[in-house]
């Protein structure tokens, strides 16, 4: 008993100075940093070991280094288009577009995002459609495949990927397969000893240097992209499983946005996958021609935008701000997360009041409880705007997908919430083409059909327990 005090003693001081250390040292939003001192005020001991696995910082590591981007001819490329767009030299083959010239300045200079108009894009929001398609893409490859995946699940799906690609190694077409370690941590060994036997190769980003324990569980590589023979890409919502085809009972049918590119954005993407290869790697992927072999196909317009706990900036979240501000008509949103900051609120927030048509589309179920009360606490805030609110019926809503005045649009990775802006690596194809952006409004418009409009009055109708759970979750969305 005697030793009590000084156990106490102990934890206060150790608790003292890790606030010490969240608040002058990491240099946190405020947000976050209440979240964390809630975090350490109830779980003491418990809450040190949290903030070491969930709360560390990465914005100061060098993991991407402009080193590799030089190689990879990008410094080049963005310096060169930078000053033609400062010189007011840069020549847009739609007139219209050049009005969100600031929009791919802002991703040019401080994501180096390179703008090209050469593309051709088909869009998927069906994933049998979106993975028949992959898997034709994949069979007719004869040089390399590259993969990079959230979660890839060894089911029925994940089989036939896996069939395609031990064939393709086996014929000598170059196969690689990133997946990440916490996104794809039920994948079976079965599925990456066959690829390695084929003699393609597999690597998990970001794996635990000790078993079990991973200090980086919290920063997931939550890009999706696919390059065929450095013609072919693929980048949206889509994981590799069999519930991305809608065969699973908890969330019926998958709604998601997943798009085809060909053009010279394919060789953005694949700059973007060899950037997170090498990362994972030891076998390093050098430049060669063969990876940037990427023709014209079309002239719709497209950056490669990413955006990651490195990085100082919150390039997509700043992306979305842009874009939502540009807006005269509408903005239309699809996410199955929406747990703004206080900087994305006030942005929707002034459209809104502005007498921009807001309209915002989230699923009727959740994958994840807490993240799904925060949501729901959120909605509130920009019904008062006078924002429009859409709960999908047809299953789960996963599509991330914003449209502006039926002339620019954002389909990716990234989630509205500080997950995905802050914590997550994300990747997104930002598109400037009328013709895109009115394709996506088409279907954003087909599900207005198959949801039910959450309106002021239903809102406030919500019960007591209901209340608790958005209050609690709210309380903790900085670091969930």
């Amino acid at each position: 008993m005697v030793f009590v005090p000084y156990f106490v003693s102990f934890v206060l001081i150790f608790n003292i100075a890790l606030a010490l250390t969240i608040i002058f040292l990491e240099r946190k939003d405020a947000q976050s940093t209440w979240a964390w001192l809630m975090v350490l005020l109830f779980i003491p001991i418990a809450g040190f070991f949290l903030y070491l696995i969930f709360g560390k910082n990465l914005s100061r590591q060098r993991i991407f280094t402009w080193d590799t981007k030089s190689r990879l001819g990008v410094k080049k490329s963005v310096q060169s288009q930078l000053r033609a767009l400062e010189e007011n030299r840069f020549i847009f083959k739609h007139p219209d577009i050049a009005a969100y010239k600031d929009l791919y300045f802002l991703h040019l200079r401080n994501n180096d995002a390179i703008f090209t108009q050469d593309n051709k894009v088909d869009i998927y929001t069906d994933g049998k459609e979106k993975f028949a398609a992959l898997l034709r893409d994949l069979e007719a490859a004869t040089d390399h495949i590259h993969l990079l995946y959230y979660i890839i699940r060894y089911d029925q799906l994940g089989q036939r990927i896996a069939d395609v690609l031990v064939k393709k190694a086996n014929e000598g077409v170059e196969v690689r397969v990133l997946y990440d370690d916490m996104g794809s941590r039920t994948l079976r060994r079965k599925f990456i000893k066959r690829i390695r036997h084929a003699g393609g190769q597999v690597e998990a980003f970001f794996p635990p240097k000790i078993p079990k324990i991973n200090f980086k569980i919290n920063y997931r590589n939550h890009r999706k992209l696919a390059i065929i023979d450095g013609q072919i890409g693929y980048i949206g919502g889509f994981n590799i499983g069999d519930e991305y085809l809608g065969k699973a009972k908890k969330f019926g049918y998958w709604r998601d946005t997943h798009l085809r590119v060909t053009g010279d954005a394919v060789k953005n993407m694949q700059t973007r996958f060899i950037l997170d290869w090498n990362q994972a790697s030891r076998n390093d992927i050098l430049y060669e021609d063969r990876y940037y072999a990427a023709v014209p196909a079309g002239d719709v317009g497209i950056q490669i935008v990413s955006s990651g706990p490195d990085s100082e900036w919150e390039q997509i979240k700043n992306g979305y701000i842009k874009m939502i501000l540009s807006a005269k008509q509408y903005v239309y949103i699809q996410t199955p997360y929406f747990i703004p900051d206080e900087s994305l609120r006030d942005a929707l927030r002034i459209a809104a009041l502005s007498g921009v048509n807001i309209k915002i589309m989230i699923p009727n179920k959740p994958d994840h409880p807490f993240v799904y009360w925060a949501t729901l606490s959120y909605i509130g805030d920009l019904l008062n705007a006078g924002a429009e609110v859409y709960i999908y019926q047809n299953g789960f809503l996963h599509a991330k997908t914003i449209i502006v005045d039926g002339k620019i649009a954002s389909v990716g990775t990234a989630n509205i919430d500080v997950r995905s802006f802050r914590l997550n690596f994300e990747v997104n194809a930002f598109l400037y083409d009328s013709i895109i952006a009115e394709k996506l409004v088409e279907a954003f418009n087909h599900d207005i059909t198959l949801s039910t409009q959450m309106t002021k009055k239903l809102y406030e109708k919500r019960s007591l327990g209901i209340r608790f759970k958005e209050s609690l979750s709210r309380l903790l969305s900085p670091i969930l």
